[in-house]
């Protein structure tokens, strides 16, 4: 099977095959985001070992495990005892891979959720460290692949290790979720035949999750997906927000607490806004909780325009868990046609337009290609004006700072027609820019960038007030040649 879509990535994966030394990927993302399918197929000719850790296994039955997967492309290995220490079991894969190290091509050792490998008093990422540095890191030909859905591990203790490891990891890769391009990438090749506008339905509750747009049944309609996945009996998604938690996070329930203070507010949370909501004390743990999840790409940390990095905010950007939170944590289970009765409510509303903003935000790099300034060095913020006597409350969710003098007030608005802008709409607006302007005292052109799912309406009040507009069509663009 092909990979789909990840040009950036299996570009650094062609340059790991060409080279004529030793390398050490570190790969890490969110679990189900493709890390052991993107590994597999691509290195399928040239995998000589397959191993992958077990969650909340003890030591012993991840060692038996790997030795029981080392015997099968190193039958001689079955006459040695299963290995009471990783020591021991790195030991016999470096006489295995010695063995086949003079056969002209590429070795590729593949350790999946290593994470979950490093318990405590193991002694796993010392003898990972002593089987690179002793071993592989001889062996022209190897590429030694470490993969983990736990972000924060992985980057603590390889990319940022003070051992061992230390500047051992020669090349990275932090897979993302599916663009949307990607996304209709992906379902061309499932044979799931949908609008732009369908799938950002789609992305809005499952995100660019390759596990969960796989499941979604052929033939059905967006409303009839999202039912069959989380709503109707025996619903693959129904329970799958608690265990994702635990299994990437070492503080679940934490984590959940703050995904879930963070899902009630669309401008974001600061750190302290925060502590007031959870019931995580401040201090390390809940830094590291934050870095977490900010490594994961559940939550965003923005700072405020004119403001300082101790000022920013974080916002909430994991499609899958805003979904849940607001629409199937609290739904009753097992009861079909579910989805349809939401599609009129308050809360629909409000959700879709958080996460067609989410949408926009996290594909800057297509909106930077529409205005054409990918060459310009840009800021991204957001801003919030209580309002006084003289000047009215605002705020802008989504503010592109150029370097080169101009700043955009965005506006993200999700419709399933032309968006028509109105009088009082442009008033608002315009009053919004005027606000801006006179609080921040920026000298730089200020202007609106209306982002919309079908382009506006070119009446009167969209040529007075929109200066740009970006379209899906322009956020399915693939700005990767």
């Amino acid at each position: 099977m092909e990979v789909v879509g990840r040009k950036q990535v299996t570009r650094i994966l062609d340059q790991l095959m060409l080279s004529k030394q030793p390398e050490f990927l570190a790969v890490y993302g969110r679990r189900r985001v493709g890390k052991t399918y993107l590994i597999r197929q691509y290195f399928a000719d040239v995998l000589v070992f397959d191993f992958s850790g077990a969650y909340q296994a003890e030591t012993s039955t991840q060692q038996y495990n790997f030795h029981k997967e080392l015997i099968r492309v190193f039958p001689t290995a079955e006459s040695r005892p299963v290995p009471k220490s990783w020591e021991e079991a790195f030991q016999n894969l470096a006489d295995y891979l010695y063995s086949i190290e003079d056969q002209n091509q590429k070795m590729v050792v593949f350790l999946d959720e290593i994470p979950w490998l490093d318990k405590a008093r193991s002694g796993f990422l010392s003898s990972l460290e002593y089987f690179w540095n002793q071993h592989g890191s001889k062996m022209q030909k190897l590429i030694l692949v470490g993969c983990g859905s736990a972000a924060f591990w992985m980057i603590q203790n390889m990319l940022e290790a003070k051992g061992g490891l230390y500047r051992r990891i020669t090349k990275s890769i932090e897979l993302l979720p599916f663009s949307l391009c990607e996304t209709e990438m992906y379902f061309e090749y499932l044979g799931l035949s949908y609008t732009k506008y369908q799938i950002i339905q789609l992305y809005m509750a499952l995100g660019g999750i390759p596990f969960y747009l796989k499941m979604i049944p052929r033939g059905s309609s967006v409303t009839q997906a999202i039912d069959a996945l989380f709503f109707a009996p025996n619903a693959p998604l129904a329970n799958e927000f608690e265990p994702l938690y635990h299994s990437l996070f070492a503080n679940g329930k934490e984590a959940i607490e703050i995904g879930e203070a963070l899902s009630g507010k669309i401008y974001g949370l600061t750190q302290a806004e925060i502590l007031k909501q959870v019931s995580v004390a401040a201090g390390g743990s809940f830094s590291r909780i934050l870095k977490s999840m900010i490594d994961c790409a559940f939550i965003e940390m923005i700072t405020p325009y004119g403001k300082k990095k101790k000022d920013s905010i974080y916002r909430l950007t994991d499609f899958f868990t805003h979904f849940y939170i607001k629409f199937v944590k609290d739904s009753p289970k097992g009861r079909a046609n579910t989805w349809e009765s939401y599609a009129s409510s308050s809360a629909f509303m409000a959700w879709t337009g958080y996460a067609f903003e989410n949408i926009c935000l996290l594909h800057m790099p297509q909106i930077h290609q529409k205005l054409g300034i990918q060459g310009v060095y840009t800021e991204i913020s957001s801003w919030r004006f209580s309002g006084n006597e003289e000047i009215p409350g605002a705020q802008v969710d989504l503010i592109i700072d150029r370097k080169d003098g101009i700043i955009h007030l965005c506006e993200a608005k999700f419709s399933n027609n032309e968006f028509v802008i109105s009088k009082d709409y442009n008033t608002k607006l315009r009053q919004k820019r005027a606000s801006f302007q006179h609080v921040t005292k920026t000298k730089k052109q200020v202007v609106t960038t209306l982002m919309t799912t079908y382009p506006a309406m070119r009446n009167k009040y969209y040529l007075e007030e929109i200066h740009t507009e970006v379209t899906i069509d322009d956020l399915f663009v693939d700005f990767i040649n």
